[in-house]
């Protein structure tokens, strides 16, 4: 029962949130802070627990609507661990960042707040298709209420876009769902949403093909790759900062876990068949948003293209169909989440000083704002993959396991790190070290953000130099997930 807890848990304390809000705001906050981090430390403590995972390490399976086949279906590997982890880790960090920035109406924050990261934890669980589905639109309307209400000048606009982008790319994934759920109906009479009974219905490649398409449109609208980013810049550049965090370090994740969890397993043939394209879309992704990133003066816009260049990694490792580079995709979907979660976190302590997010009106914090310039260092020379931090683990094994795919893709690929050098040290020359326009108050990290920022700083650098424990941990759900290579059933 401990999985249906990690997400009752997160319905419940929204819920109260948002009622002690109307008597006592601070203890709002801290009903929202304690709920994520009971979760937290319950899952840290099944991972204590099963170091090394093999195989599925807790599983509940209740009837639901029997009469449809449908079941609550909720399981738990390595993999789906440590996307847990990083859901609650960055989950209290969205708290506490939120903590003095969000003062209209905060007990109705938490509750989206918490209500997000419930759907995100179902997504990460569910074995029920049927359910997968609702978890996946669960996440939609409070990301909704979070940008549309606490964002920015635009919020409306990049709101409504996110969700029209969102939603219709899910009812492909239906329509395929519910395809999938006749199809295997009519070759053994059972109905049944079950992904383990999905794993062994076989089924005619074109039929598998179309049905793989409704499944990637929505992974891919989510991840979200080229050309389907669009809406990601805008719902970035007008979120408040937790909301930001929530999307660029978890919902974007999402679509990953998708085709890592259901797209590869699910149809193996027209994944291979579709790999060559896969793997084209992510190099293009990270070459475009490099350049975009490059290109823009929104210190938001930049981070938000940042994130369509790295999740373009990705792509080409999904696509390259090995285990080596499946482990740098679960590496990079972690340490993406930890260090564009901490850029964004970054630029909403600057916003507070400076009230402006173009860059070209900052420069000479770091005179004023050593601290905040330290940390901001850390996370660039993430972004751009140095050595002994996280994102260079990630993009060394991810690249690594392409080679053998498609040299010229992995060649341009790791163009891209040169391109991603070039914006992520335009961040530092225009922010801290550039000409100073103005005079900017000397307001240094405050106690609260040296209590975001020094977790996320050891995380990264954990990740960069001691890798092996979240290679272990996934490493029997990534070597099941190559097994699929070829076709098998």
């Amino acid at each position: 029962m401990i999985l249906v807890w990690l997400i009752l848990i997160l319905l419940l304390g929204g819920l109260l949130s948002w009622l002690a809000s109307r008597w006592n705001v601070l203890l709002a906050r801290w009903i929202a802070l304690g709920a994520v981090a009971v979760n937290f430390v319950l899952t840290a403590g099944i991972w204590f627990g099963n170091p090394v995972p093999v195989g599925w390490v807790a599983e509940l399976d209740l009837e639901w609507i029997p009469r449809f086949g449908i079941h609550f279906h909720l399981a738990l590997d390595g993999l789906s661990l440590l996307m847990l982890l990083l859901t609650f880790f960055l989950g209290m960090l969205g708290v506490l960042c939120s903590w003095k920035e969000i003062s209209y109406r905060p007990g109705f924050f938490h509750f989206n707040l918490l209500w997000v990261l419930a759907g995100i934890t179902g997504v990460f669980l569910t074995m029920d298709l049927f359910l997968f589905y609702f978890f996946w639109e669960v996440m939609l309307i409070p990301m909704y209420f979070l940008i549309g209400i606490w964002g920015h000048a635009n919020r409306i606009y990049a709101a409504f876009k996110f969700f029209i982008f969102t939603q219709a790319s899910g009812l492909f994934m239906l329509l395929a769902i519910l395809s999938l759920y006749y199809v295997q109906a009519q070759q053994t009479g059972v109905y049944s949403f079950d992904y383990f009974d999905f794993l062994e219905t076989p089924l005619p490649f074109k039929t598998a093909q179309w049905l793989m398409f409704g499944f990637l449109i929505a992974f891919i609208v989510k991840l979200p790759a080229f050309p389907f980013h669009n809406w990601l810049p805008d719902a970035h550049g007008e979120a408040p900062t937790a909301g930001s965090l929530v999307l660029a370090g978890l919902l974007l994740k999402t679509g990953a876990y998708g085709l890592l969890r259901f797209v590869v397993p699910l149809f193996p043939e027209p994944a291979m068949a579709f790999a060559p394209w896969g793997m084209l879309m992510g190099v293009i992704g990270i070459l475009y948003g490099g350049k975009l990133a490059f290109a823009q003066n929104d210190l938001k816009r930049l981070i938000a293209y940042t994130s369509v260049s790295h999740m373009g990694f990705v792509m080409l490792g999904v696509f390259a169909f090995t285990e080596l580079a499946y482990q740098g995709v679960v590496m990079q979907m972690i340490t993406h989440g930890i260090s564009t979660g901490a850029l964004f976190l970054l630029a909403g302590m600057l916003y507070e000083r400076t009230h402006t997010r173009d860059i070209t009106r900052m420069g000479g914090l770091w005179k004023s704002s050593p601290a905040l310039g330290a940390a901001m260092m850390v996370f660039v020379m993430a972004s751009l993959g140095l050595p002994g931090l996280g994102n260079f683990i990630a993009e060394f094994l991810t690249l690594n396991g392409s080679w053998p795919a498609n040299r010229l893709l992995t060649a341009l690929a790791a163009v891209g790190l040169v391109i991603a050098t070039v914006y992520s040290l335009r961040i530092m020359q225009k922010v801290f070290f550039g000409p100073m326009p103005q005079t900017w108050p000397a307001a240094d990290l405050k106690p609260r953000e040296y209590l975001i920022m020094i977790p996320l700083i050891a995380a990264i650098i954990w990740l960069g130099l001691f890798p092996q424990k979240t290679i272990e941990t996934s490493g029997h759900a990534v070597t099941e997930i190559s097994l699929k290579k070829g076709g098998s059933r």
